[in-house]
């Protein structure tokens, strides 16, 4: 029972990391979630403005760069704005070329995504420069109060675990009391007899880690079949990724840790109250 509340204590931060992880990587494959739209001067030629795509293409903080002529854009305009009959009487093309700008995924940060703006709109034959900045930043704010929310409870349910660790040990070395006497009558140092109990602590971490590990596993199996169906209607080949083998080993280190440390505060509590009467 120890173990498996230990395990359910260490699963919960595990799986909301693993969650925040998915969502993370989904934000990044959005298409949309960075896009600079570059609406060149109306002077600009169509050679000068595949000439400017090249150029952008070559830039390592920029994914991909997709170009617009005026004629797609009112083509385009034509289809979706159902003034297509209105707009036919128009003597001149009134839209410029655009230029959509893909930002790396390396380089799609606020702070990035707004210096690389701003560079682009210094550019001589760009009129006008547009990100919907306000959007990313709610994005990565809400991802940002996720993760130290997560931090939060991960603390939280370490302090739990310890606690839990600490009472099972105590009451192990209550039940084993009178042995304790015998061995400190016998000459035995308080290392000898805080060896068991560390022991102990170390196999409670541990089984209590590979739980959370079968836990999690289960959980993220349960759930990769909706979540990829629900990506096939959107049109999305997104699978749900599982624990890598980084969280892995820091979920079996963090249980063993708290299993060591919290049987070492209550033996070092404990054991100076036992003392040969």
């Amino acid at each position: 029972m120890t173990a498996a509340v230990i395990g359910i204590a260490l699963a919960l931060p595990t799986g909301l990391h693993v969650l925040l992880q998915n969502a993370q990587q989904i934000s990044g494959s959005w298409d949309g979630s960075a896009q600079i739209s570059l609406f060149l001067k109306k002077s600009v030629s169509h050679r000068q403005a595949l000439r400017l795509a090249r150029q952008l293409r070559k830039r390592d903080e920029i994914a991909k760069v997709s170009y617009i002529s005026r004629e797609q854009a009112l083509q385009e305009f034509q289809q979706q704005s159902g003034f297509g009959d209105a707009l036919k009487a128009l003597t001149k093309n009134p839209l410029p070329s655009v230029l959509i700008v893909q930002p790396a995924l390396a380089h799609s940060q606020p702070e990035q995504t707004a210096v690389l703006l701003e560079q682009l709109r210094r550019d001589i034959r760009v009129d006008v420069a547009q990100l919907d900045m306000q959007w990313l930043k709610r994005l990565y704010a809400i991802m940002d109060i996720v993760r130290r929310g997560l931090l939060v409870l991960a603390g939280l349910l370490a302090l739990t675990v310890l606690l839990v660790v600490g009472n099972t040990i105590r009451l192990a070395i209550q039940n084993r009391r009178d042995e304790i006497v015998v061995i400190k009558l016998i000459g035995g140092t308080d290392a000898f007899i805080r060896r068991p109990f560390l022991y102990t602590g170390f196999w409670y971490g541990f089984f209590g880690a590979i739980l959370a590990f079968i836990m999690v596993y289960t959980a993220l199996l349960l759930l990769s079949g909706p979540v990829e169906k629900l990506a096939l209607l959107y049109h999305n080949s997104f699978e749900l990724s599982r624990l890598d083998l980084d969280t892995t080993l820091i979920l079996l280190i963090s249980g063993v840790m708290l299993g060591l440390v919290g049987s070492w505060l209550a033996v070092g509590r404990h054991l100076r109250e036992i003392e040969p009467g």
